[in-house]
């Protein structure tokens, strides 16, 4: 298992330097599922520009960089060969019912227990965790969505973008949730295996 869980990517280049040592192949042969579902606001969507520009930046092809927006379904006979799933931020109440209805979710698991690499950025780096209440004070659940469980790869919760403003917040959180809180700020991202849990900074 390898999680790379992030708040904004790549923005501080010691990240990226940590993903590219994480691949056990030339970058020019890496291939990436990128998934911007979550992503609908003008703002966000400058934001999955931004990803993907730094993924080519650090040597993947754009041709290995194959964009799914989880409007079909992809069975995992058709993804097997990729070796990073790539999930950007945005509302993440929206991003966990579509990746439901398409049963992505299912192929994720498969993927990261055959050791491909779960980069989350954002809602996507909530998503991985056991629930996503972490986000309900900041992202509207529009999508009225029920089940607010995660994708369960780790059992760790990510607070995403933290500052002072959200002390308070995920202080509460610590002493509701029965499973750990790791806040992240923007430069910061957590790396998770079957070996180790660290932050890169």
């Amino acid at each position: 298992m390898k999680l790379l869980l992030t708040s904004t990517g790549f923005t501080n280049p010691r990240i990226g330097d940590f993903f590219v040592n994480l691949l056990n192949k030339p970058l020019s042969e890496v291939k990436v599922i990128f998934i911007p579902t979550a992503s609908r606001s003008k703002e966000e969507l400058y934001y999955v520009e931004e990803s993907k520009n730094e993924l080519i930046q650090r040597g993947i092809k754009t041709s290995n960089l194959s964009i799914y927006n989880l409007d079909k379904r992809l069975s995992y006979n058709a993804v097997k060969d990729y070796d990073v799933i790539y999930v950007c931020g945005g509302n993440t109440f929206y991003l966990t019912l579509k990746i439901r209805e398409d049963g992505f979710d299912k192929v994720i698991k498969r993927l990261v227990k055959e050791d491909k690499l779960y980069l989350g950025v954002s809602a996507g780096s909530v998503l991985a965790g056991p629930n996503i209440d972490i986000a309900s004070p900041y992202d509207p659940n529009d999508v009225k969505l029920k089940d607010w469980t995660g994708l369960g790869l780790t059992d760790i919760i990510v607070s995403p973008h933290y500052t002072d403003n959200d002390k308070e917040v995920v202080k509460k959180f610590k002493k509701e949730e029965k499973y750990k809180v790791i806040p992240l700020t923007d430069n910061q991202a957590l790396f998770i295996s079957d070996k180790e849990k660290k932050i890169i900074e």
